[in-house]
């Protein structure tokens, strides 16, 4: 796959003046006629029952929305009936890619939609993950949130018989990395991959895996208010990561303790809370991976990263797809440059060319990423 990499300058151009109206307009639909139906994409953050995109009568059967205000760019999308397991699917149930909008002008579309998903019963999905992996707690406790929350481990395969001491690598969303029963698209294979990966390099890392919040999760991954989301939680998440989940997993595993050997890892609003965590905590953790962040639900992000300064040398790997949200490579190039003119950090931007926001793009990445990540362990 190509990339293009930028460690320093990053020429872009960007069309801020246009905006275009796009009406989505839904001809047929095979079932579930009478239900409503929203259209959910990376232009709403995903949400599968925004009251804001939902399609309204539009002749006959027919039902449309107008996107307003579009900036230059591609968008992703699909329909739903209010919910992932009630979105859009082929006709005999199989899952579709997301619906592609390249928007350069006014535009107007029509789509049929085949089938729902809660048309067709799943087919049970295997447990796919490896003997390395277990669940530490299915109820670990956050006591900076009265929450509780399932938490995995993945330990090298020589790590009972080793003796070492071993880096950490503490990763957002944990139902997607190890095991496809419990991933929402598809698995990352964080497991697969370092097998494979460590055997290579004679590097080998713990990965810790933290569930997310379910409803919450656009809370607790956000730092800062939100009129859409509401309340933002991150400061309390980010402190229970560093004061109270790596101290658990430095008792109760043989781990190298100090930041430069602790990293954190998370994708769309885990990208943010990743690059918060280490901003706020950079003597706790050494760097981040920050995949397809979701900068644009806050500026305090860019001016908290303005303001920072620390006498370690934290680094960070800035990821995205040209092919996610219009503002995708801006708002990470934008980051990257506040970052690049710090004199202690160590940063590496990539941009995909091909890349879009969703799973099977980060899993792609996190090979490259791990590479990087274990050049900068002491």
């Amino acid at each position: 796959m190509k990339r293009f990499i930028t460690a320093c300058a990053f020429l872009l151009t960007i069309q801020t003046q246009a905006q275009f109206s796009v009406r989505l307009i839904v001809n047929t639909v095979a079932t579930k006629a009478n239900d409503d139906i929203y259209v959910s994409g990376n232009f709403n953050n995903w949400n599968p029952k925004d009251e804001n995109y939902k399609l309204k009568p539009f002749g006959g059967s027919r039902r449309s929305i107008v996107l307003k205000n579009m900036a230059p760019g591609t968008y992703a999308f699909k329909f739903t009936r209010g919910g992932f397991d009630k979105v859009e699917t082929l006709s005999d149930g199989r899952d579709i890619a997301d619906r592609v909008l390249e928007v350069n002008n006014d535009l107007s579309l029509e789509f049929d939609i085949p089938g729902w998903k809660d048309e067709y019963p799943d087919k049970p999905k295997r447990y796919s993950a490896s003997p390395q992996v277990r669940i530490i707690d299915t109820a670990f406790s956050i006591p900076q949130l009265n929450r509780k929350r399932k938490i995995w481990i993945y330990l090298p395969k020589g790590y009972t018989t080793s003796g070492k001491n071993y880096p950490v690598l503490y990763m957002q969303d944990g139902q997607n990395l190890f095991n496809d029963q419990t991933a929402f698209a598809g698995e990352w294979g964080v497991d697969e991959c370092l097998d494979t990966l460590q055997q290579k390099l004679k590097k080998e890392c713990i990965v810790v895996g933290i569930d997310h919040a379910g409803d919450k999760r656009m809370n607790e991954y956000n730092p800062w208010d939100h009129p859409q989301f509401g309340k933002g939680e991150g400061k309390a998440y980010a402190e229970f990561l560093a004061k109270t989940l790596k101290p658990y997993i430095d008792s109760k595993y043989r781990t190298y303790k100090s930041a430069e050997n602790n990293f954190v890892l998370g994708s769309s609003m885990g990208g943010l809370i990743s690059l918060y965590t280490v901003l706020q905590y950079p003597d706790v953790f050494g760097g981040a991976g920050v995949f397809s962040p979701s900068f644009q639900l806050s500026n305090d992000i860019y001016q908290l990263a303005k303001g920072f300064t620390t006498t370690s040398m934290p680094a960070f790997y800035l990821y995205t797809g040209s092919k996610e949200a219009s503002n995708a490579v801006p708002n990470l190039q934008k980051m990257s440059d506040i970052l690049q003119k710090k004199q202690r950090f160590i940063i590496r931007t990539v941009i995909n060319p091909l890349g879009q926001h969703n799973e099977t793009y980060w899993k792609q990445e996190f090979g490259d990423f791990y590479k990087w990540m274990s050049t900068i362990w002491k």
